[in-house]
């Protein structure tokens, strides 16, 4: 019996001994060592250059010790979102306002306002995970990785900045999605139902702005021609030529006939009410621009800072040129003029900005000068349509001339990205690849637009009634009114607290009904 009793304990203590040597080969791995200074160093190389760190790499084993985000990536990413807000609200809206008459700039405005909050809501659901998510097909994007930005933090997403956080990334991007579709408001202005612009935004922005953004910026986008090895169309898009510009401007053109000429149109004048609100707000869309353009970089590197001085150039040629076109053609330079081409010198650089030299930048100018103002002067006439604010002449037209100007004037002496995939085509066949995107962008554009203003027409119609449009947009829809008192009202209370119409002032005709 003993003897069965030192075999069972000398079995037991040899299991014993096996499991401890399990236990130890089925320990975790030690953690990360610290990093010696070569690799301390390697990491601030990869800051200072907005390029991935090594050190903190799985074959390395070390750990870094520079917390991922970059602070100064961060913080000119914060600020060009801020920017690029600051282009709508209230850029946009004191542009458009000081554009239409008196009686509808709180229109403008509420619709500008309405639009952000819309979209803000749209982008929290599921409108950024459907253009960013990685892992969904080159045309449509996943609906469901980053819903209601669940994994959308402090952390980088790599596949589109090193050093900045994904959760501005993600607000940044909203910025750009809340202004595309408020440009198309400047084409309908003073005559659509607030209602239906609401509801046809809700939809335009699923069909139209989030397959297109995703297919151009998209990690693996059908048109992402910078970073996927494997796009079929191999465009460039620096900051929105195709997915905002010529996006918005091709359907504000559908939509603004689909709803007709304003009351009066042609036969009576339609000045801008506010000359002074237009170009107030033309300097924040300049200024605000800068975070559009250098703020696509994603850092605050030297790429950024090429797109910063071309936007600069381009912008200031196009403003003078127009202003001198109308100097030679009308006797007269007006603010209007400069106004308009500062705004059309902005859209045609958009997309080439990050991609182009100052060479390239006064090029851009001297066409953005001219072409947007002869569709603007002349093509606007002879075709008849009425778009109030020229959004097709200036972001359409704008929009495709810059897209197509980008695949001409593009170098990788000024983005070295460009030798990532495209080094066989840049100077070569790249306009042709732009050719491509821009026809799938207009088609997209007009063929949506047009179902989608159908469908609204023949539910809840699209246009306010005559009376409504005579009245103002302001007062009828809104429920105020954007100038009180003599010099700039158009309605007075009773005593009943029912305010009523009244004779505007001097030089402002109140609209009949045609």
């Amino acid at each position: 019996m003993k003897k069965a009793f030192l075999t069972l304990a000398l079995l037991l203590a040899t299991l014993a001994g096996s499991l401890d040597l399990l236990a130890a080969d089925a320990a975790p791995t030690p953690p990360p060592a610290e990093p010696n200074v070569e690799q301390r160093l390697s990491d601030l190389e990869a800051y200072v250059n907005n390029v991935g760190r090594a050190a903190d790499t799985a074959a390395n084993n070390v750990t870094s010790k520079i917390a991922a985000p970059g602070p100064g990536h961060n913080a000119w990413m914060m600020t060009s979102a801020a920017l690029v807000l600051f282009m709508t609200l209230p850029g946009l809206a004191l542009f458009y306002g000081g554009l239409v008459r008196r009686k509808n700039v709180l229109s403008v405005l509420a619709q500008c306002l309405g639009i952000a909050g819309l979209v803000a809501i749209l982008w929290w659901v599921c409108g950024y995970s459907f253009v960013f998510a990685d892992g969904a097909g080159p045309v449509i994007g996943d609906l469901k990785k980053f819903a209601f930005l669940r994994g959308v933090d402090g952390a980088p997403n790599t596949n589109y900045a090193y050093w900045v956080s994904h959760n501005v990334f993600s607000m940044y991007q909203l910025m750009f999605a809340i202004i595309t579709p408020a440009l198309i408001i400047g084409a309908i202005a003073e005559r659509m139902k607030f209602s239906a612009i609401l509801l046809f935004v809700a939809i335009w922005m699923f069909v139209v702005y989030f397959p297109l953004a995703h297919m151009v910026w998209g990690i693996n986008g059908l048109m992402n021609g910078v970073w996927n090895a494997d796009a079929k169309i191999k465009a460039i898009d620096f900051a929105g030529g195709t997915v905002v510009h010529m996006s918005s401007g091709w359907s504000a053109l559908i939509l603004c006939m689909f709803l007709g000429k304003r009351l009066g149109f042609g036969k009576e004048p339609m000045p801008p009410h506010s000359m002074v609100l237009c170009m107030v707000g033309t300097g924040m869309l300049w200024v605000g621009w800068y975070g559009f353009n250098a703020g696509s970089a994603v850092a605050a590197d030297v790429v950024a800072a090429n797109a910063f001085t071309t936007t600069t150039l381009a912008t200031a040629v196009a403003s003078f040129v127009w202003a001198m076109a109308e100097y030679v053609l009308k006797g007269k330079p007006s603010i209007l003029g400069f106004c308009s081409g500062a705004v059309a010198g902005l859209v045609v650089v958009t997309p080439a900005c990050g991609f182009i030299d100052t060479t390239g930048a006064m090029i851009i100018g001297l066409a953005a000068g001219l072409i947007p103002f002869f569709a603007c002067y002349k093509l606007k006439q002879w075709l008849g349509y009425d778009d109030a604010l020229d959004t097709f002449g200036v972001h359409a037209v704008g929009g495709t001339l810059g897209a197509f100007l980008t695949g001409i004037l593009a170098t990788p002496a000024v983005n070295s990205n460009l030798n990532t995939n495209l080094k066989d085509i840049v100077g070569k066949t790249l306009w042709i690849h732009q050719l491509s995107a821009i026809g799938i962008t207009i088609l997209l554009a007009v063929v949506a637009t047009a179902l989608i203003a159908w469908l609204i027409k023949v539910t809840i119609g699209l246009r306010v009634d005559e009376e409504v449009e005579t009245v103002g947009l302001d007062l009828t829809e809104h429920g105020e009114e954007g100038y009180t008192g003599a010099f700039g009202g158009s309605v007075h209370g009773t005593l009943s607290g029912e305010r009523k119409p009244v004779l505007a002032p001097v030089g402002q005709a109140v609209r009949k009904p045609v």
